[in-house]
């Protein structure tokens, strides 16, 4: 793949420390797995380090990390101080010249799959790189995402998110082909995301306030804007078991709410009103079969009729 701004040559990619972090927040059950894997999920990579940042689990998270066989470093964060927050942790202790690859804690490693990621970072101009991410029933999760706007707020509102998405009009990339071939991609959720030393340094932090979700948004945002592309890769392969989301009313609600936030982060008033009305009729129209939408509907609303911008308050 050939991109502008020149290219690094692959042996200095690969002699590069690689970090991986692991966010847990009550991970007992899901972790396991992802740690077992993490030894063939690393073939090709000569030298890594893992790290474990723990969100005050009280199922033990933390101590089962820390006794397993490969040995992560383990942050205790002391409180539940959210995704964003604990990422930040991990990357001030770890080798700032180290390329981060940041997993959900439900993932599982296919046997290279760091390897197919970090090929990727010979591209300068490249900053980002995500795999393919694959359900439990082995089919493809859609993982890739366009630039939340208005546009792909109301398309996904009035037609749904697949239809949408196949016509090229909604957020999410669903045309099955797309997912078949290497290219940039505006962002892609944040459940596998290799990130380079040089794009970490121009981006910053996580913005702590999002807590959780569309972080990653905000995230891969400002990488762009500092002249990094983000790359699909489908070479790289993992399997993702989460997905609990959409199922969760409450994580439903709040995701739905940071898309509103992220958004107005980003736009002036008119705009975020008329992309909040999108979110806000595409939830009404499917509330009355779903309790979560019922739930993103209700948080919506609220800000939509008092006219406040909406605050996440953390317990």
């Amino acid at each position: 793949m050939t991109l502008d701004g020149g290219s690094q040559s692959l042996s200095d990619t690969r002699q590069a420390k690689l970090s991986v972090v692991i966010v847990t927040f009550n991970s007992a059950i899901a972790l396991p797995p992802l740690l077992n894997s993490i030894s063939a999920g690393m073939n090709g990579i000569g030298e890594y380090e893992v790290v474990v940042v723990d969100n005050q689990s009280n199922d033990g998270s933390a101590d089962l990390a820390e006794s397993h066989p490969i040995r992560p470093t383990v942050i205790r964060m002391g409180r539940n101080a959210g995704y964003a927050a604990a990422i930040n942790a991990a990357t001030a202790v770890v080798d700032q010249n180290s390329p981060v690859l940041i997993l959900n804690p439900d993932l599982r490693l296919y046997p290279s799959a760091a390897a197919a990621l970090m090929k990727q970072l010979s591209v300068m101009s490249v900053g980002v790189v995500v795999p393919t991410n694959y359900t439990e029933d082995g089919e493809i999760d859609l993982t890739l995402r366009r630039e939340p706007s208005i546009a792909t707020a109301w398309a996904d509102a009035l037609l749904g998110g697949r239809l949408a998405g196949l016509l090229g009009w909604g957020e999410t990339i669903t045309k099955q082909r797309r997912y078949g071939r290497s290219g940039l991609v505006d962002w892609a959720t944040g459940s596998a995301l290799l990130i380079s030393a040089e794009a970490r340094h121009a981006a910053g932090g996580w913005d702590e306030s999002f807590f959780l979700y569309s972080e990653e948004v905000d995230y891969l945002r400002r990488v762009r804007e500092a002249g990094f592309g983000v790359l699909y890769e489908p070479e790289s392969q993992v399997m993702h078991a989460g997905g609990g989301s959409g199922r969760n009313p409450k994580l439903f609600a709040l995701q739905t709410v940071n898309r509103i936030r992220y958004y107005a982060s980003n736009h002036g008033r008119v705009p975020t009103f008329v992309f909040r009305l999108g979110v806000v009729i595409g939830e009404a129209l499917r509330c009355w079969r779903n309790p979560s939408h019922r739930a993103a509907l209700s948080n919506s609303v609220k800000p939509l009729v008092k006219g406040a911008d909406f605050m996440i308050h953390r317990s």
